[in-house]
């Protein structure tokens, strides 16, 4: 397992560490922002395919998907499409133009590098996510100043940037439910699936 944060260099240094290391399959697995309407935090994304930034679609492996969605009863993941994103977006207007742009219901900023990997390798490839941040949802400028460059979020930083910029506290407030939402979301569907292992 590596864990790369919300930074897309650091994550094709990540998957491709994990192939490099042995890797037999991999899982792109972790939080994602909405994009459509109805992608409420907590929704978890189980995409039949992503769309890269080039338009490029790549597909996860069906087989995979069909093992893990017999063992998901209850928990009804979203199979729609899921786009990659170099880039946070801080906006309801940066999700509506990826949308409008690209037809998906959520995006993150991780799974592309986790897909070329798994390709380039000859691996299986699945996405599995929760939504963090809905469509009408901001990433404030604090939070975006926490950011490290290994993806990680520094506190401090976020707290110094707080105390300049005050108005952002009640986003900051509902970007931390709204993440700790997708979290226990994530965190009930490991319990019910048991495994993520390819079939």
């Amino acid at each position: 397992m590596a864990c790369s944060g919300a930074d897309a260099q650091h994550a094709r240094a990540m998957a491709w560490g994990l192939v490099e290391r042995g890797a037999e399959a991999l899982v792109s697995f972790g939080l994602a922002g909405g994009l459509a309407e109805g992608m409420a935090a907590g929704t978890l994304l189980l995409p039949s395919e992503i769309l890269l930034p080039d338009g490029a679609a790549c597909a996860v492996e069906p087989a995979w998907r069909e093992a893990v969605l017999e063992r998901a009863d209850g928990l009804h993941p979203s199979g729609a499409r899921m786009a990659c994103t170099p880039l946070v977006l801080a906006t309801p207007a940066d999700k509506r133009a990826l949308a409008e742009r690209s037809g998906a219901v959520a995006a993150d900023m991780e799974s592309e590098a986790v897909a070329l990997a798994a390709q380039r390798a000859g691996l299986p490839f699945l996405v599995l996510r929760a939504v963090a941040d809905p469509w009408d949802a901001t990433v404030p400028p604090p939070a975006l100043a926490g950011l490290a460059a290994d993806g990680s979020l520094r506190l401090v930083a976020v707290t110094l940037e707080l105390v300049r910029q005050p108005r952002h506290l009640s986003t900051m407030l509902r970007l931390a439910q709204d993440g700790h939402t997708a979290l226990t979301a994530l965190r009930a569907a490991l319990h019910r699936l048991k495994s993520l292992d390819p079939p």
